[in-house]
């Protein structure tokens, strides 16, 4: 008869076992909604030389998902997406698409046909109604040359010959009457199939993205224009499936906020990767994370994947504990040395080799990096009336600020608007046309570029970064190696000896990112930071921006991100003109100016009179969900009740006066010192009174919600009695 401890070990053990067997590699959650499944993928593994992307994967797609997809740079997010798209091939396992189902496809880096005009590429596809489309926008274009060379014809001082359709000018007359019975007939197939509906839609995309000249030539287009191209033709194409790899890349805030409401509002399903935060939160229904080859899914959106992750993790850490227990109770058993005769004796002391044996899934590796900075003196970055232009068109126009010690400053503007060349202007790479930049001896400039720096791609990740520092010492004194250092930017021991061009794009700009800042700058000038960065790299350096004792100015489209870390905000409009905001991004569209327009792609913004909140979760719908050509509804909410937002901005909101108070005291100090330089003093008094201003905001404010807090609390006592 079996002893009460032995039947009490198989049970752990059991117990113990059976979370194992679920193998922790998928979050799966039932809503009860039955929808059609149109993919399916089964055991889907993929490798990369030896590195293991997929490690028998299965998931499906159903036809209202929209998912997000993430995880660190590196892991085979775009490798997914371009198997569910069918241009790679999984080593194993199988993917299914449904009878019917179409799927597109938007790359990172799209494919372009240079000699085509922007109309031409949007259109270039195999769906009937866009082939149709394409025709038609070919037809006007000969139709439009053959005019040309006829007028041509008649002008003596034209140059002879026929133009780029061939011909005589005699057969001029016959070809443009052909080309218009063609053009009549592609006229009624597009009444047929309601092409002029599609044809509009893709001009008003195309506008909304900030590309207005529909016949420009594609390549003669930017990379950021020719990217929104691609992104513009792979909305309006028709598709069940609609794949978009870092879709946000390249385009303006505004932008953005018009694509949420776009992908919000269509049919079909949607499967993305973005770094974006808020977009993530606002677009999705499911959130798929890749992580070291295996597929865990977390229905709802980003905050809700967070929450899904942090019970996952729980979860694994009471299963580790388990086991642990469980080992501990066998080896003590085994120790006193039972017979192993009895079948279920030797069982038991099989179990316990092979539970021991497995091995537990750790936890994510968290990133951090505390390196010590150079000393910075009183004088960081002074432009005084700076002008920059080119090709007599100004970029930046009389512009004049004062970089302070630990200021966090956040650069947005429409694309093209003159952000980078500002930043450029600033961190001395580019002489202005008029005025003056002034940097301060001590400063020791980090500048992060959005252009790939170019690398030695033959050279392996450690002397990369070895070329810059071989060891670097921390805010706390310590003296940490290349080596640990790249440990900590999860680039792990082998990965160290890859050499460079076998590096994904986030990967390198990941590694880029840690030249940077192991060189011990004081003052971090960063060109779009958030482009292809993952999350957790993007985390780590907030949490580095947080403690930094420097200056740090940024130029980024990510509105999370500039939530998080800016505290003044230079903004560009398109005419050039540069306007100082106190406070984080969203604060910035809660002042800006409400003059009834909508902005450059038609998104309705915050107005002045909306809350004004640094937490970075809190944003208000009304702002961020404007349906474009339609005024945001108010939010109404239940009375004495803080919204969670003003329950974070309450608690926030004395911190906050008092940085505002001291950037006061900063501010009149320098005009102390300023002396005789009435220049500077000119640019000093303009930000005290904008501090001013902002504190009596803030006071107002904080008046506010502390009457409201009180209602709140005399209603919870009239409750309670």
């Amino acid at each position: 008869m079996r002893t009460k401890a032995a039947r009490n070990a198989d049970l752990q053990y059991d117990e113990v076992d059976a979370l194992y067997s679920l193998n922790v590699q998928e979050s799966t959650f039932k809503t009860g909604v039955v929808t059609m499944n149109i993919l399916s993928a089964e055991n889907v593994s993929k490798t990369h030389g030896e590195k293991v992307l997929l490690d028998h994967v299965s998931f499906g797609i159903e036809e209202d998902d929209r998912i997000g997809l993430i995880g660190v740079n590196g892991t085979g997010k775009s490798t997914l997406l371009k198997l569910v798209a069918g241009i790679e091939w999984p080593d194993s396992g199988s993917i299914a698409v449904g009878g019917g189902v179409t799927v597109h496809y938007l790359p990172q880096e799209p494919a372009f046909n240079p000699g085509e005009t922007v109309l031409q590429q949007v259109f270039r596809s195999d769906a009937p109604v866009m082939r149709l489309l394409l025709e038609y926008e070919e037809t006007v274009e000969s139709l439009r040359q053959v005019s040309a060379d006829d007028d041509a014809s008649h002008n003596p001082s034209a140059a002879p010959g026929s133009g780029e359709l061939g011909g005589t000018r005699a057969e001029s007359p016959a070809l443009q009457e052909r080309l218009q019975r063609k053009l009549i007939s592609l006229q009624t197939q597009m009444d047929e199939l309601g092409a002029w509906q599609v044809e509009h839609e893709a001009k008003s995309i195309l506008t909304r993205l900030g590309i207005v000249d529909f016949n420009a030539i594609v390549g003669n287009l930017s990379g950021g224009q020719r990217k929104r191209v691609a992104l513009a033709r792979a909305l309006i194409h028709p598709a069940d499936l609609l794949i978009l790899d870092e879709p946000t890349n390249h385009i303006d805030d505004e932008s953005v906020l018009w694509l949420e409401t776009y992908l919000q509002k269509r049919k079909g399903a949607l499967l993305m990767v973005t770094h974006d935060r808020y977009f993530l939160d606002r677009v999705v229904n499911r959130i798929f994370e890749l992580d070291r080859g295996k597929l865990y899914r977390y229905p709802g959106s980003y905050n809700a994947y967070l929450e899904g992750k942090l019970a996952r993790i729980e979860e694994l850490r009471a299963t580790e504990d388990k086991r642990q227990n469980f080992l501990r109770n066998e080896l003590e058993w085994i120790s006193r040395g039972p017979k192993a005769r009895g079948t279920k004796q030797k069982a038991r002391t099989d179990r316990y080799y092979e539970l021991l044996e497995k091995t537990p899934e750790v936890e994510d590796a968290q990133l951090e990096f505390s390196a010590a900075s150079t000393r910075l003196g009183k004088t960081v970055i002074e432009l005084q009336h700076v002008s920059k232009g080119y090709g007599g068109k100004a970029v930046v126009s009389d512009f004049s600020c004062i970089l302070m010690r630990r200021d966090r400053v956040g650069i947005v503007g429409p694309n093209g608007s003159g952000k980078s060349t500002l930043l450029k202007l600033m961190g001395g790479q580019l002489e202005p046309d008029t005025g003056t930049v002034v940097i301060g001896a001590t400063v020791k400039i980090g500048y992060f570029s959005q252009e790939h720096e170019e690398m030695k791609e033959s050279q392996r990740v450690i002397e990369y970064i070895r070329d810059e520092a071989e060891y670097v010492q921390t805010a706390d004194g310590q003296s940490i190696s290349a080596a640990q250092m790249l440990e900590r930017f999860l680039f792990p021991g082998p990965l160290q000896w890859t050499p460079i061009e076998k590096l994904s794009g986030g990967e390198k700009r990941r590694l880029a990112l840690l030249k940077t800042l192991m060189s011990a700058p004081n003052v971090l000038l960063l060109d779009e930071p958030t482009n292809d960065l993952d999350i957790p790299t993007l985390s780590v350096l907030e949490a580095y921006l947080d403690d930094f004792p420097g200056a740090a100015v940024v130029v980024s489209h990510d509105r999370y991100f500039l939530d998080r870390v800016v505290e003044k905000v230079f903004a560009v409009d398109s005419s050039r003109h540069i306007e100082t905001y106190l406070g984080n991004f969203s604060d910035y569209l809660a002042q800006r100016p409400n003059d009834g327009e909508s902005g450059s792609t038609g998104v309705a913004l915050q107005s002045p009179s909306a809350k004004r909140s640094s937490d970075p979760k809190g944003q208000d719908p009304a702002v961020l969900d404007a349906v474009p050509g339609e005024e945001a509804s108010p939010i109404k909410r239940p009375k004495l009740k803080f919204t969670f937002s003003e329950q974070r901005e309450f608690e926030q909101i004395d911190g906050v006066i008092a940085q505002t108070e001291q950037a006061l005291k900063e501010v009149a100090a320098q005009m102390d010192e300023a002396g005789g330089d009435y220049t500077k003093l000119q640019t000093l008094y303009s930000e005290q009174q904008a501090l001013e201003k902002r504190l009596d905001e803030l006071l107002e404010r904080w008046a506010e919600l502390n009457e409201l807090a009180e209602q709140i609390e005399k209603n919870k006592n009239r409750q309670q009695q």
